[in-house]
C-alpha cells in the first residue's frame, strides 16, 4: 500500500529536503529516492502529473497509482495545484523524457479550482497574460523570460565587479533632471486639494517634506559622476521613472537602468568598454540559458512566420545574438552615417517613414536598423552627434557643432546603448546650461565637480528591459518585466 497523504497542515516534518526539478533532471539517476515540490502543469489519465517548480523549462513527469489514492485527493490534483511528491526515479516508459518519478507519497500543499484558475494548459495571448501578471510566470514563455532576465542581471554585476567597478546606489528621489526632459513623477506629501501657496499663487514647496520640489529619478548618471570623481569607476543598476504618456511596445513608466561612469575615460575608452560589456554579458547568458533561449528562439520563429513576409525579421533570435557577439562593432561618425542614409535607396525612393534630407536630424529606429542590417551588416557605434539633439552634459567637440556622444545600434531594435564623454570644462558646461535654460542653482554640486579636480570622464546608459527584450525576442517590453507600469496601469 502506497503512503498517500491528502493534506498538509503546514507543520509536517519533512523527511528529506526536496530537490529542484532542474537538479533531478540533471542527476538523471535511476533508482534514486527523492522528493520534489512544484505546481501541476497538467494531470492526464488520473496518472501522469507534469510538475514544474520554476527552476527549469522542463516538467518532471510523475507517475501515481490512482487506484491507491483516495478519490477526494485525486479530485484536488488539478492544473495550478501545489504538490510535494516523494518517490523513486525510474526509466521513463514514454517519449519526451529519460526519467520519471514513481510516486510513493503525495502531500497537497495548495489547491487550485480548475473552474477558476486562468492559466490552463493551452496557448494564451500575451494580452490576456498581461492581465494575469501575477500568474503568468507559471507559463513556459514567461518563466523562460524571467530566468533569462535573472541571468542577465547577474552577468551585469559580474562583469563590472570583475572589471574593478564599484556598485553605487544613487537616489530614487531627486531634485535634478538629468535629461532635461521634464517628464518626471512628482514626489510630495502636500495636501493635493489644498496645498500651501506662495504670495504669487504658486505651490509652496518649501512646506513640503524635502523643502523643495522633488521627483522620481529619470537617471542616476549625475550622482554616479560624482562618485566616479572619487572612486574612479562606478556603476548604478536601479529603477528609473519617466512620466511619458507613451503607449508603445518600447516604453515603460518604470524601468531599470545600467549606468557606468568612469573617471579618466575619453570617448574611445567609453566605446571600448560598452562593446566589451555587451558582448561579455550576452556570451555568459547564451552559455547559461541554452534551453530557455532555444525555446524562446523557436517561439520567436513561430511569431515571425505568422507576420506578413515584408515584416519578418531576417534573422532568428539566436542568430541575432550571435550576430552581435560574433562581429566587431563598426564605428561610424554621425556625419558619415547621415551621408550613407541620405544617399541610400530607401531614402531616395521615399521608403523611409522619416526622410533624411537635413544634417542634424535625430535618427529613427528605421535608419539605425538600415545601417546595422543592410549597409554594414554588423553592430554599429555612431559617434559625434549634433550638439542640438543631445543633452547638456556631453562634451563639445572643437567644431562647436557636435558633441562626443555615442550610440550602439543592434539588429531588430536600433539604439540599445547611449553614452558620451562628459563635459569636464566648467565654463563650457555653464554656457550649455544657460543655453538650455536649466536652473544653475539646482546643479551647483554638479558644477563643483568641475571646480575641484575636474578630469576627462565618460559613461553610458543601457535600459535593462531593452536588453532583456533583445535577448528573449519578446516584441513588447511589457512582457520582459514582472509587473509593467504604463499609462493608466499600475495594477498588481
Amino acid at each position: 500500500m502506497l503512503n498517500y497523504y491528502s493534506k498538509s497542515n503546514g507543520n509536517n516534518k519533512k523527511n528529506m529536503k526536496a530537490l529542484k526539478i532542474k537538479e533531478v533532471l540533471e542527476i538523471n539517476t535511476i533508482s534514486k529516492f527523492c522528493a520534489v515540490q512544484g505546481w501541476v502543469r497538467t494531470f492526464r489519465a488520473n496518472r501522469f502529473v507534469a510538475l514544474n517548480d520554476g527552476s527549469t523549462l522542463d516538467n518532471l513527469q510523475c507517475v501515481i497509482d490512482f487506484k491507491s489514492i483516495d478519490e477526494s485527493l485525486l479530485k484536488e490534483i488539478n492544473t495550478g495545484a501545489a504538490l510535494r511528491l516523494e518517490g523513486t526515479l525510474v526509466e521513463s516508459q514514454g517519449g519526451g523524457q529519460k526519467i520519471e518519478l514513481q510516486v510513493e507519497k503525495i502531500v497537497l500543499l495548495g489547491v487550485s479550482d480548475p473552474e477558476k484558475y486562468p492559466i490552463q494548459p493551452k496557448k494564451h495571448s500575451l494580452e490576456f497574460l498581461r492581465e494575469k501578471a501575477h500568474l503568468r510566470v507559471r507559463t513556459s514563455t514567461f518563466s523562460a523570460v524571467m530566468r533569462v532576465r535573472s541571468a542577465l542581471s547577474f552577468a551585469v554585476h559580474e562583469f563590472f565587479q570583475q572589471e574593478g567597478f564599484f556598485h553605487v546606489h544613487t537616489p530614487i528621489v531627486t531634485g535634478s533632471d538629468a535629461e532635461g526632459a521634464g517628464e518626471m513623477f512628482r514626489v510630495s506629501t502636500l495636501d493635493p486639494k489644498n496645498p500651501p501657496l506662495t504670495k504669487t499663487g504658486d505651490i509652496d514647496y518649501k512646506s513640503d517634506f524635502f523643502g523643495k520640489e522633488t521627483n522620481l529619478t529619470v537617471s542616476g548618471q549625475l550622482e554616479a559622476e560624482a562618485y566616479a570623481m572619487g572612486l574612479g569607476e562606478v556603476y548604478t543598476f536601479g529603477p528609473t521613472f519617466r512620466a511619458e504618456n507613451s503607449n508603445t511596445t518600447r516604453h515603460l513608466a518604470e524601468f531599470w537602468m545600467i549606468e557606468p561612469e568612469m573617471a579618466f575615460y575619453d570617448l574611445n575608452d567609453n566605446m571600448n568598454l560598452a562593446e566589451k560589456f555587451i558582448t561579455t554579458v550576452l556570451k555568459k547568458v547564451v552559455s547559461r540559458c541554452k534551453k530557455d533561449l532555444t525555446f524562446l528562439d523557436e517561439r520567436y520563429t513561430k511569431e515571425e512566420n505568422s507576420k506578413p513576409l515584408i515584416e519578418r525579421s531576417p534573422m532568428g533570435l539566436l542568430e541575432k545574438i550571435n550576430f552581435v557577439v560574433g562581429n566587431e562593432f563598426k564605428r561610424v561618425s554621425y556625419s558619415e552615417a547621415y551621408e550613407i542614409l541620405r544617399n541610400s535607396k530607401p531614402n531616395k525612393k521615399k521608403k523611409f517613414q522619416f526622410p533624411i534630407n537635413e544634417w542634424g536630424v535625430d535618427l529613427q529606429s528605421e535608419h539605425e536598423r538600415f545601417l546595422v542590417e543592410k549597409h554594414f551588416n554588423c553592430p554599429v557605434i555612431l559617434f559625434d552627434y549634433p550638439a542640438d539633439i543631445k543633452a547638456f552634459y556631453m562634451r563639445r567637440n572643437d567644431d562647436n557643432k557636435t558633441v562626443r556622444a555615442m550610440d550602439i545600434l543592434f539588429p531588430g531594435i536600433g539604439e540599445i546603448v547611449g553614452g558620451s564623454q562628459r563635459e569636464e570644462r566648467l565654463e563650457v558646461l555653464e554656457k550649455r546650461i544657460k543655453e538650455m535654460e536649466i536652473d544653475k542653482e539646482e546643479l551647483w554640486w554638479y558644477l563643483d565637480l568641475r571646480r575641484f579636480g575636474s578630469v576627462p570622464h565618460s559613461g553610458f546608459g543601457l535600459g535593462f528591459e531593452r536588453l532583456v527584450q533583445f535577448t528573449t525576442g519578446m516584441n513588447n517590453i511589457r512582457d520582459v518585466i514582472p509587473f509593467p507600469r504604463t499609462p493608466q496601469n499600475a495594477a498588481f
